[in-house]
């Protein structure tokens, strides 16, 4: 945990945000990532996702079965749904979301976005109706090699 506390301090110095992670295998870090997002312009770089993106390509996997993340936060939603997605057994964390959200991250207003109905979104979410809309899963069905998430 302290490393990833160590990254998230020092990558506010390099204008990221104050977020560190690390993934551990067997007692070694296989991946690191800090966050991200103002220095990339990418809404997706958050700590626990480049930590992953880290572990998966140093081994080879996008499934990190065996691994443990510590996180200098608790993840956000798209964080927490990257860990599922990932297989990592274990995750560890620091400060909550509520630390997040008094330091002015909105953390908080997305984990309250998730409970309201698709409709009443502060984004509106609405289905489109399409004759094609199962023709990719019905290749992925007919596939004989497919890969298993």
């Amino acid at each position: 945990m302290t490393r990833a506390l160590q990254l998230a301090a020092e990558n506010v110095a390099r204008k990221g945000g104050p977020f560190g992670a690390i993934i551990v295998k067997d007692g070694k870090i296989v991946g690191e990532g800090v966050n991200q997002v103002p220095v990339i312009n990418d809404p997706t770089a958050h700590a626990e996702v480049q930590a992953i993106r880290d572990a998966c390509k140093n081994l080879n996997t996008f499934r990190l079965e065996g691994c443990e993340i510590y996180t200098s936060c608790e993840p956000c939603p798209m964080c927490f749904s990257s860990i599922y997605w990932a297989h990592i057994d274990k995750v560890y964390y620091a400060a909550n979301h509520e630390d997040a959200d008094r330091a002015g991250f909105d953390d908080g207003f997305i984990y309250k976005e998730l409970r309201v109905e698709m409709h009443e979104r502060k984004i509106p979410f609405e289905a489109l109706q399409h004759d094609l809309k199962l023709l990719p899963f019905e290749k992925w069905n007919d596939l004989d090699d497919k890969i298993q998430y």
